[in-house]
């Protein structure tokens, strides 16, 4: 069937031939065909990336009234960036009919020309539930001449907290109209929605119910809590072309790990809701013209994000609703193509896998994490691939031709070959040939490498000493000659820390006691720690016959083997900080870069593969 079999006006399909729309999808077949023949309230059920916005977009616009300068259909979407998107889509559509209006009311924007567009006269509008609640009580906006309102994404505007906000828009609604829920998940607060706000609706299905996509792959990787950055950069390099999304939990999270990346010389940026609206527009500017190859963004910013070609959806954490699943992974694998969706998980993570397993319908197929010898071989023959296909503009390279033969003029077709593949080669390769096994050994916890125990140390260091979580760990580190991955499990107080490492690795650490350390010209001391410091008013962890570790004194902190004795008082202010770094004076102590495990790139970065 084609567009025109469904009886769009010329104007519509002109649009639609120019978007390079052939074939509808089956969402768009069966919506459009039911929605010309009979008014009626509608719940459609489809996968994300099936054309939802031109499913109810072409209907609607092929009933409104272009003569008419009132608002005839509202569009609800939970995210600013849906919001904009099915603006946008619904404005393609319509750009030939004459006389046809159609706005975007979302927070983050001015109001007051948002109120402009309404007063000048639109028949469609596309909305956040919160600002247009503002419109509402504003009395900007008169909902009563709508006829069509189509809810999109539904469920999440319900996750997000718009229940009293849409009952509201929709009493404001009053009269005859049809309302549309379009979703690719419908639980069960969903299906209640149906219930109080339609009138016997037809209801549509493509697939079944929550169920992934058919040409996606969803595999998983099972590392410590620890690794899970260094995780994330050994897949980014193992998919030389990825263009991807990454998911995390929180905004702070998602900011994190974003800069980690860049820092780490990645194409990504971060798409969050503590964000303007205009760095949020800039973000996705980028991440839709491919200047960003990953977009590390939480659930609410990357609702309904419709970016073209997206390779994988990388899971830094499994969703908190394992529904989300489906609307992360709905990112790739769009209009038929295929995708791939990664879960960098840690053992206490198995069971939520099988809980997604069974709402997807899908099953996930356990993957070591590529060591270095995999990724060196994967960007090896990426860059060969590039070098054959590479774009040779004979004019422009013409003239230099005679003093590149001349300089290479002793070297055979192999050698050149080969020196042209190691100038790139050569410093993956330097850097991933000791890279650590990030997998977990069968049987292993979090917590521990391998089978291996692990033990907790207790330093005399802390936040009154100018040191954090991560500049901690690099000074540990450095200090033993290990990676940073070895030291974890950081808790760092005001005036001490805790960290673990293996077990093994003790007496590494406890060596650094006979070696006179120091930090500021104070010794730093090193111990076994059997139970957790008490947080609790100076109290702490007690040692036989030795006091509580931490208890205050008038002449400072007691600390066997270091530490604050016989009048040496902590001055009451951070050390000074110089160039970047820690340190008592001008010459750094240790590098204060963040990382995540310290793996880190040397003098190379993604955008060169």
């Amino acid at each position: 069937m084609t567009f025109e079999e469904l009886g769009l006006n010329s104007d519509l399909l002109k649009a639609v031939t120019e978007l390079g729309f052939t074939t509808p999808t089956p969402i768009q077949q069966q919506t459009i065909a039911l929605l010309a023949k009979k008014k009626t309230d509608l719940v459609a059920l489809a996968q994300t990336g099936t054309g939802k916005t031109a499913a109810f977009g072409l209907p609607m616009l092929n009933s409104i009234d272009c003569d008419n300068r009132t608002v005839q259909a509202l569009i609800l979407a939970p995210t600013r960036e849906l919001c904009v998107q099915i603006t946008n889509d619904i404005k393609n559509y319509g750009k030939y009919l004459k006389g046809f209006g159609v706005t975007a009311i979302y927070g983050g924007a001015r109001i007051d020309g948002q109120i402009k567009d309404i007063k000048r006269g639109v028949q469609v509008v596309a909305a956040t539930p919160g600002r247009l609640i503002d419109m509402i009580e504003r009395r900007a906006i008169n909902l009563n001449t709508v006829k069509i309102v189509v809810l999109d994404e539904a469920d999440e505007m319900l996750n997000m907290g718009f229940k009293d906000d849409l009952d509201t828009i929709l009493k404001e609604t009053q009269g005859e109209k049809n309302t549309w829920l379009f979703s690719a998940t419908m639980p069960k607060e969903v299906e209640r929605i149906a219930m109080k706000y339609m009138s016997n609706p037809a209801e549509l299905t493509t697939g079944k119910r929550n169920e992934g996509a058919d040409n996606l792959e969803h595999i998983y990787y099972m590392v410590q809590s620890r690794d899970r950055y260094l995780a994330l950069k050994r897949v980014a390099d193992y998919y030389p072309e990825i263009f991807g999304i990454v998911f995390c939990r929180t905004k702070a999270e998602t900011q994190e790990v974003a800069d980690s990346l860049i820092k780490d010389g990645y194409s990504a940026d971060a798409l969050h809701g503590d964000l303007s609206q205009s760095q949020r527009d800039f973000v996705m500017k980028r991440f839709r013209s491919k200047t960003l190859q990953m977009l590390v963004a939480t659930d609410v910013a990357a609702r309904g994000l419709d970016v073209n070609d997206v390779t994988h959806v990388i899971n830094y954490n499994l969703p908190e609703d394992v529904e989300n699943y489906t609307h992360r992974t709905g990112r790739t694998a769009r209009a038929g193509k295929s995708g791939i969706a990664i879960a960098i998980i840690t053992p206490k993570d198995s069971g939520r896998i099988k809980d997604i397993e069974r709402i997807i319908k899908k099953k996930f197929e356990k993957k070591d994490v590529p060591n270095g010898s995999d990724v060196c071989e994967k960007q090896l023959f990426n860059l060969v691939h590039k070098l054959h296909n590479v774009e040779v503009k004979d004019e422009e390279i013409e003239s230099f031709l005679p003093a590149i033969y001349e300089e290479l003029k002793e070297l055979s077709k192999e050698e050149l070959i080969k020196r042209f593949i190691s100038e790139e080669f050569n410093r993956f390769h330097e850097y991933y040939q000791n890279a650590p096994d990030l997998n977990i050994v069968k049987g292993s916890v979090d917590g521990a490498f391998g089978n291996h125990r692990t033990t907790r140390f207790f330093v005399n260091m802390g936040q009154l000493d100018g040191f954090n979580i991560h500049s901690l760990k690099d000074f540990l580190a450095d200090s033993v000659k290990l990676h940073q991955r070895m030291v974890f499990n950081v808790d760092v107080k005001s005036s001490f820390s805790f960290f673990e490492t293996e077990s093994k690795l003790v007496d590494s650490f406890l060596a650094l006691n006979s070696q006179n350390l120091e930090f500021n010209n104070r010794k730093i001391s090193l111990e076994v720690s059997n139970r957790k410091m008490k947080e609790s008013g100076g109290g702490g962890e007690r040692r036989g016959g030795g006091g509580f570790r931490g208890e205050k004194r008038a002449d400072g902190f007691n600390r066997e083997g270091g530490g604050y004795r016989g009048g040496e008082k902590r001055e009451g202010k951070r050390p000074r900080k110089s160039g970047g770094s820690f340190g008592g004076g001008d010459k750094p102590a240790f590098s204060r870069e963040k990382s995540f495990g310290g793996e880190k790139k040397k003098g190379f970065g993604k955008s060169k593969f």
